[in-house]
């Protein structure tokens, strides 16, 4: 009986029991590559944004604080902490769960839903060393190649694999 337990225990995929948040490291990330804006703008996919990337409600219009864009900034950071947590299966580890915020927060859940990235992750044997290469496809707005989100994407796969991305 205890063998047959030990077997059941190991075939049965593990339960993610936690949500994970978004360390300092990727919060500078997105800070980094978001840069902040008090007055709106619109940014390259020609959406209105204010603050570190914010579009939810924003006007052409709008200029806040600081302070009203440091809120802003985690109010958006928790929905696509939350997107990760609800549709990636595989443990991550921290720095990996920050680039894959960061990417979120950039190309939004549904992006992370429909994409590669996401089935590769998620397969029963993940190929970790592909996941870079699967962030690193996400370089357009608009149909072009931005040198922006090249360098971001960059940023971003070096933080998955561990490696220092602040230089890219």
């Amino acid at each position: 009986m205890r063998l047959f337990r030990s077997i059941l225990e190991h075939l049965t995929p593990t339960i993610k029991e936690s949500n994970m948040e978004i360390s300092k490291e990727g919060i500078s990330l997105i800070k980094k590559f978001e840069g902040c804006e008090l007055k709106a703008y619109r940014c390259a996919a020609g959406v209105p944004t204010i603050g570190y990337g914010s579009t939810h409600g924003v006007t052409m219009d709008m200029e806040i604080s600081q302070e009203r864009a440091d809120m802003l900034l985690l109010e958006d950071i928790e929905k696509f902490e939350q997107a990760v947590n609800d549709l990636v299966e595989a443990p991550l580890k921290q720095n990996e769960f920050d680039a894959l915020v960061s990417w979120t927060f950039n190309l939004g859940p549904t992006n992370l839903k429909n994409s590669t990235l996401l089935k590769v992750l998620n397969s029963s044997h993940p190929d970790w060393n592909d996941i870079p290469a699967q962030i690193k496809r996400w370089n357009k707005a608009g149909g072009k190649v931005l040198q922006g989100l090249v360098r971001r994407r960059e940023a971003e796969a070096l933080l998955f694999e561990g490696k220092e991305w602040h230089e890219v």
